[in-house]
């Protein structure tokens, strides 16, 4: 007999694999979800529906039309509310299941804020799309002994990396520092597939399950590499990795991004022509006085978490954040953002 606070969950409860005791473990836990793109929108789905009982979930960014061929949890409602991943997101997710807890955070996670936004988890999940935030979970995730779910997806194929700090290889004795521009396939070049996505982001969602249900002892030290579109499935055993590097970071206990020493104020964000630009101080703006201000310089939009303003010349949009970020869309030359930041928000 399934106890009735657990009746949402039955047929998850049935699984051998889970039962009672791990259903309760499950809703007894938290997560911090990073990103809420392509993989986080599907996670964010996944583990609200499997009832997680806490999720912190972190974008900086809003929701556009071309976000809809696979980021599950929007529409073109959002779309035309210019709101914020997030915000979107939890609005979704709180209709979805109204017996857990759920904050959005609209927010670039970085050096300086990733310890606090992963105080009291039990797992961070990975729903970015570039290495720098990758590496900087990583640190945060070996200085706090907190395990995460990397994954990444480019075109139809993907992978999913579970660490356990002390316990599995990190993403540096995989991977020693960000690859070179130009290096790897991005979804500029490449594409994505919304069915990738959904493959890579489950695999995700079931490790994270197996380490919130108490079972850590299910995770195999493996790096999974799947290719949706030929149909293969490859894993390769990472356990002796630590030893075979020497890794700095979880044999050295090396914290770079950490410490904020790799690093970068300004990134081109995939697939979008588009940088984002952020404050050397991040400080809550009056988006109010600001429209005010920028309404001579262009079309003015905005909501309650972000502006935009619409210039003519150049080609340009820039999306203001309150936290001072912004997003500067038709062009990928970082110089150029940082000219247009400097004139129309402030140094």
């Amino acid at each position: 007999m399934i106890p009735p606070e657990f009746e949402r969950y039955q047929k998850q409860v049935l699984f051998a694999g889970i039962g009672e005791e791990g259903q309760r473990r499950i809703t007894q836990s938290r997560a911090l979800l990073i990103g809420c793109g392509a993989l986080g929108s599907v996670i964010a789905d996944q583990i609200v529906r499997a009832g997680v009982g806490f999720i912190r979930l972190v974008d900086r960014d809003f929701v556009e039309l071309s976000n809809l061929q696979r980021q599950v949890l929007y529409d073109e409602q959002d779309v035309a509310d210019q709101l914020p991943k997030a915000v979107a997101a939890e609005r979704k997710l709180r209709r979805i299941n109204s017996a857990i807890e759920i904050e959005s955070v609209v927010a670039d996670v970085n050096h300086t804020n990733i310890l606090e936004l992963a105080d009291g988890v039990d797992v961070i999940l990975d729903g970015t799309d570039n290495f720098e935030v990758r590496f900087l979970i990583n640190d945060a995730s070996l200085e706090t002994g907190i395990p995460w779910v990397n994954g990444g997806c480019i075109g139809s194929h993907g992978q999913v990396m579970t660490i356990i700090p002390g316990r599995t290889a990190c993403l540096r004795c995989l991977i020693t520092g960000e690859p070179e521009p130009g290096a790897t396939e991005t979804c500029d070049t490449a594409g994505v597939l919304g069915p990738a996505v959904n493959v890579v982001s489950s695999l995700q969602t079931v490790d994270a399950l197996k380490l919130l249900s108490g079972q850590f002892d299910a995770i195999d030290p493996v790096l999974t590499v799947i290719d949706v579109w030929d149909g293969t499935m490859r894993r390769l055993k990472l356990g002796d990795l630590p030893e075979k590097t020497n890794c700095p970071a979880c044999r050295g206990g090396e914290r770079k991004w950490l410490r904020g020493e790799q690093g970068a104020r300004t990134t081109v964000l995939c697939g979008r022509n588009a940088v984002q630009v952020s404050p050397g101080r991040m400080a809550q703006l009056s988006l109010d006085e600001l429209s005010t201000k920028l309404r001579p310089s262009g079309e003015v939009t905005a909501n309650p978490f972000l502006l935009k303003l619409k210039l003519k010349e150049p080609d340009c949009e820039i999306t203001v954040f309150r936290d001072g970020r912004a997003i500067i869309k038709g062009t990928d030359d970082v110089a150029a953002a940082r000219s247009l930041y400097s004139r129309y928000i402030g140094s």
